[in-house]
């Protein structure tokens, strides 16, 4: 049952978690436009229409085309780029859903609306260097009633060619955002945080293709960890007490095109949510069974798929997944997803 899912050991996200619902759904569509605005500025909007059929701005953003020595920026709202996958859209992924390490600590994908910065390093190897601002109301943040910057990234990517055949990227992101009153539910308590969330994120991943040529075979070995610090107040009702916690996550995937076409691909999920202080446990006022959510457990996930894409614009998607998120329960998952990219569109990132 969808609505009996969980992660275990974590306080609930928010955003499109979780497997989704059963039986047929439209999952997300997403309408881009983008185009050149002068010879300094370039535009980009993506609307996203939901399953519940509302219609949301996934990205709104300016960016420049040419600035001096290798700098450039944009401002708007834009999926941030911190990590690997989170500044892919998720008709890019190779799977089906977010890794659960993205679904528990940014609630799917982290996105802000602000300024980004970017400096690309004029050497043989790949070097960026980049920071960004804004109003980090987007999950483990939430909205708040503040002037000025409500969040902060650094991050740094780094890669090269390995041979003729091989190629690499790595890199290590920092993001810190604040919460006022961030709210979810927990055995019928109205529960909410206020503190600060610390996110770090190192990421890589290796490409090989025979002498480069990736349409008949190629081979893809992804993976990103993640840790996230919280510190702060806990409260429910007129009760309140310090909240404290360090909590992690990883996933690992290999995808392996072995003929035209066709694909298939292996990831593993883990999370880790640690043992967090919880004033009011520790004071007595409460027991960890009026707080059964943040309970300490290790989620897993195993999951398995075959795709075959008869062009670069259609794709067909078999997926199964062993969920283990919540305690004493395997859900088996079975998914049959269909991607379809209608128009002329920009080349996918690395």
């Amino acid at each position: 049952d969808p609505a009996q899912w969980q992660l275990q050991g974590f306080v609930p996200p928010d955003g499109e978690v979780g497997p989704g619902g059963r039986s047929f759904n439209l999952g997300e569509s997403e309408i881009t436009m983008s185009a050149n605005i002068d010879p300094m500025f370039a535009g980009q909007l993506t609307f996203a229409l939901t399953p519940e059929n509302e219609a949301e701005v996934e990205e709104a953003y300016v960016r420049t085309r040419a600035l001096p020595n290798g700098f450039n920026a944009r401002a708007g709202r834009f999926l941030s780029s911190v990590g690997y996958l989170n500044a892919h859209h998720a008709h890019t992924w190779d799977f089906v859903d977010a890794p659960l390490a993205y679904q528990a600590f940014f609630g799917g994908q982290y996105k802000t609306d602000g300024v980004q910065a970017k400096w690309l390093a004029p050497t043989d190897t790949f070097i960026e260097l980049g920071a960004e601002v804004g109003k980090g109301a987007g999950f483990p943040g939430n909205e708040r009633d503040k002037n000025g910057a409500g969040a902060a990234a650094l991050f740094a990517h780094a890669g090269n060619d390995i041979g003729a055949s091989g190629s690499w990227r790595a890199g290590l992101s920092y993001l810190r955002t604040g919460s006022a009153g961030r709210e979810y539910e927990d055995n019928g308590l109205a529960v909410a945080f206020d503190g600060r969330s610390n996110v770090m994120i190192a990421d890589a991943i290796y490409k090989w293709a025979p002498n480069g040529n990736a349409t008949r075979q190629n081979f893809k070995l992804q993976g990103e960890y993640f840790r996230r610090k919280e510190s702060g107040t806990l409260a429910t009702g007129a009760d309140s007490d310090a909240y404290a916690s360090s909590q992690s996550g990883w996933y690992l995937q290999g995808v392996y095109q072995y003929v035209p076409n066709w694909r298939a691909g292996l990831r593993y999920d883990r999370l880790g949510s640690g043992t967090p202080s919880i004033g009011l446990v520790d004071s007595g006022l409460y027991t960890g069974a009026d707080l059964p959510l943040l309970a300490p457990y290790r989620p897993a996930r195993a999951s398995v798929m075959l795709d075959y894409s008869p062009s670069e614009f259609s794709r067909l998607r078999l997926q199964f997944a062993r969920d283990q998120t919540r305690p004493g329960v395997t859900d088996n998952q079975l998914y049959l997803q269909y991607i379809m990219s209608l128009g002329a569109h920009a080349a996918h990132a690395f």
